[in-house]
């Protein structure tokens, strides 16, 4: 028999290598950390949200259009049209009118997106510094903000007709903000140093002793220069004696005097009553 061979538009795509790597090495890394008792209680990825805003949306419908077809070639997926759940008079929105278009990822094209998102659009951000540690919701939940969509290799520059940001929310299992940090980071999210969570309290605290240690350290200097001043100059720091002080006991003292001699005029002026 002969052996059929499959086009390899048919074959099937390998399997994403973030998440092989986070079945092999990052799930045992994470539960040695943490401690987790069972399997299902490490962290993972449940879904990648992109959402971009076109505010000229709701008057231009090639804008809508422009940013549909872009946010469809980032993500590999049909976005949906966000529309206004309320009318605002300020901003001339009414209840229904286009707002921007958003897309949700899972499972293999997700981690596809993000390791895309790490290796390629990430190294692409001009003067970049590190993502932002501090930008989860306290709830293992990451959100991104990107300022132009020309970091993805995808959207050709020459075609674009604007500059659009977007906004990319990775949703995760984790419980805390720093079981989150831990998971992201060992896919390789680059994050810069301050904000991480977890060191906020020891920084924290370093701070304050810091501080307690300058303030100890500034007083005990203040103390050792006042008593120097002392030395060199005593009658300058003498403690002065109020001259009310002193009026005030001399008068006490006259007071007590003349009060001694009344009885003695009273005794005279029984003597002669009684001849």
């Amino acid at each position: 028999m002969e052996a059929t061979t499959v086009p390899e538009s048919k074959q099937a795509a390998p399997p994403p290598r973030l998440r092989e790597r986070y079945n092999s090495e990052l799930a045992e890394q994470l539960t040695s950390k943490f401690g987790y008792r069972n399997r299902m209680e490490v962290p993972t990825l449940v879904k990648i949200t992109l959402n971009m805003g076109v505010g000229e949306a709701k008057t231009s419908t090639p804008a809508l259009e422009a940013a549909t077809e872009q946010l469809a070639t980032i993500a590999g997926q049909q976005p949906n049209v966000r529309r206004a759940r309320r009318s605002i008079a300020n901003f001339k929105l009414r209840e229904g009118m286009p707002v921007g278009v958003a897309v949700t990822l899972r499972g293999a094209r997700m981690w596809e997106f993000l390791d895309r998102l790490i290796t390629i659009a990430i190294p692409r951000i001009r003067d970049f510094r590190g993502l932002n540690s501090r930008s989860f919701d306290g709830r293992g939940n990451y959100t991104i903000g990107v300022r132009e969509q020309l970091i993805f290799p995808e959207i050709d520059y020459d075609s674009i007709d604007e500059v659009r940001g977007l906004d990319v929310t990775i949703t995760t299992t984790a419980k805390t903000d720093e079981e989150a940090f831990e998971l992201l980071l060992g896919l390789g999210m680059p994050y810069a140093q301050e904000g991480r969570p977890g060191a906020e309290s020891e920084e924290a605290g370093a701070e304050e002793e810091h501080r307690k240690e300058e303030a100890r350290e500034r007083a005990e200097a203040e103390a050792a220069a006042l008593e120097q001043l002392k030395a060199e100059n005593p009658d300058a720091y003498a403690k002065p004696v109020r001259e009310e002080e002193e009026e005030g006991e001399e008068g006490e003292g006259g007071e007590a005097g003349e009060g001694s001699e009344e009885p003695a005029a009273e005794s005279d002026n029984d003597e002669e009553k009684s001849d």
